[in-house]
């Protein structure tokens, strides 16, 4: 299973492959060997603390520890033991109970333990909170961090660039002006809101055997309160106990986690695509790193290569996220086993979003903000006054204020002595004429520094 990079067939693996290895401990086949290994030894555990299960406990404090070093210390060795013993099974989970099996090895107290390994269990029992196990270390060790990193970064580029005046472009044309500051704000807004909602999705699990209803359980022990041995075991790993289903747990948390990423990267796209077009307009020009290449041909460009990267991924990770929310909720009557390809995925799109938000933070490290031309480019913008002129003529009574607006401005040049003199026929008070004839478009901002500064 080993492949150099130069020979990988997925980017994530291979061009990209550094970019990722946070990642490679939880999703990988060994990721996902190690997180049922841990899933197994510990209901072992939970069960032999039962002093309802008499045949099984209570374990001595060297079995305990045998039992934690199969978890603790598991390897990459131990995994491509695994490995073999499926080779054999032709069935991963079972080849999981067998090395357990092994490691154990025999003695007084082992083979009591041996025949309460995987006790009550289906296979889903294992998988589905080793995934879940899977997708909560991904969003607290690695995603939500870097999330956090991109945030503060934009957030401290909306504070220092909160008072430079900007023109802002609805549908492509001059429009009342903003700051750079404001305009990054909204971003840095906009993913704080998608990272909570992201943050509070509720990882669930079930352990309730081959089709969610405790029959092998409760023919073995019907004494025993097997949905509260059960919930009490899934939350003691940190999840939340799903109480009602099939032989699956029917992934739609697994889909909203899916969905919930899926509108954060369109912030992204779109705060990507918004760069892209200010380092077009000369807003923003970038690092130029001595040895590095713009073009093959073109020796002058320097190329916002990190942006279009970072978009480019995006794109691929909201492709797969979509595809597992749309599709592991739906499973043929008690279960198929179309669900158990496609989860081995989710690491895949984790990827790529962690290719795209390095990329993001690599691209904010080379910008640098040409003031210069940004406040040139809104300084020769007078035609946007015409807003402010006739919202402060409405508020003196003036009739057709927007009409006479309209005709002085829609369609040709305005200039600063339009404006001015389209001002001084204004029946209105002086203090207010005075105030609008200082007015120029770079200090036309409204509430934006303010708001840049408060993000």
């Amino acid at each position: 299973m080993k492949v150099p990079t130069l020979r990988a067939l997925s980017p994530a693996d291979g061009r990209y492959a550094d970019k990722v290895g946070g990642l490679r401990d939880i999703f990988s086949e060994y990721g996902l060997i190690r997180h049922r290994v841990l899933v197994e030894v510990r209901w072992l555990q939970w069960l032999a603390d039962r002093s309802d299960i008499g045949e099984l406990g209570p374990l001595s404090s060297v079995m305990k520890d045998v039992l934690n070093d199969i978890v603790d210390a598991f390897s990459l060795d131990d995994a491509e033991r695994v490995k073999a013993l499926e080779a054999t099974t032709n069935h991963d989970v079972k080849a999981v109970e067998y090395f357990i099996r092994e490691k154990l090895g025999d003695g007084p107290e082992t083979q009591p333990l041996k025949d309460f390994l995987h006790f009550g269990c289906t296979s889903e029992d294992i998988n589905n909170l080793s995934y879940a196990l899977m997708l909560r270390a991904a969003r607290s060790d690695a995603l939500v961090p870097v999330m956090r990193d991109l945030r503060n970064k934009l957030r401290n580029m909306a504070r220092e660039h909160a008072a430079v005046p900007m023109l802002s472009r609805t549908h492509g044309q001059t429009a009342s002006p903003t700051t750079l500051g404001k305009e990054i704000a909204n971003v840095a807004a906009r993913l704080e809101r998608a990272e909570k909602q992201f943050a509070a999705v509720e990882i669930l699990g079930k352990f309730n055997g081959a089709v969610g209803n405790y029959n092998a359980h409760a023919i073995a022990y019907p004494g025993v309160d097997w949905p509260a041995v059960s919930h009490g075991f899934i939350e003691s790993l940190g999840l939340q106990p799903n109480p009602y289903t099939t032989q699956i747990e029917p992934h739609d948390w697994t889909a909203e986690y899916c969905h919930a990423l899926v509108r954060y990267d369109t912030v992204l796209i779109d705060f990507a695509r918004d760069v892209w077009g200010y380092v077009s307009l000369g807003y923003f020009r970038q690092k130029v790193t001595q040895d590095e290449v713009g073009s093959s041909t073109m020796p002058h460009k320097v190329n916002p290569i990190d942006f279009e990267n970072a978009e480019g991924n995006l794109g691929l990770a909201n492709a797969l996220l979509s595809h597992f929310a749309e599709k592991l909720p739906i499973s043929r009557w008690q279960r198929d086993l179309t669900d158990s390809t496609v989860q081995r995925n989710l690491g895949v799109a984790a990827g790529y979003l962690i290719i795209a938000l390095q990329s993001l933070l690599k691209g904010i490290g080379k910008l640098q903000v040409d003031e210069e031309a940004i406040r040139a480019d809104v300084s020769a913008a007078w035609e946007v006054l015409a807003e402010a002129v006739q919202t402060v003529m409405r508020r003196y009574g003036i009739p057709e204020s927007y009409e006479k607006l309209k005709a002085l401005t829609r369609g040709q040049a305005v200039t600063k002595d339009v404006i001015r003199e389209f001002i001084g026929t204004l029946e209105i008070p002086a203090a207010e004429k005075k105030r609008l004839l200082e007015l120029t478009p770079a200090t036309y901002i409204g509430l934006a520094e303010k708001q840049a500064r408060d993000i």
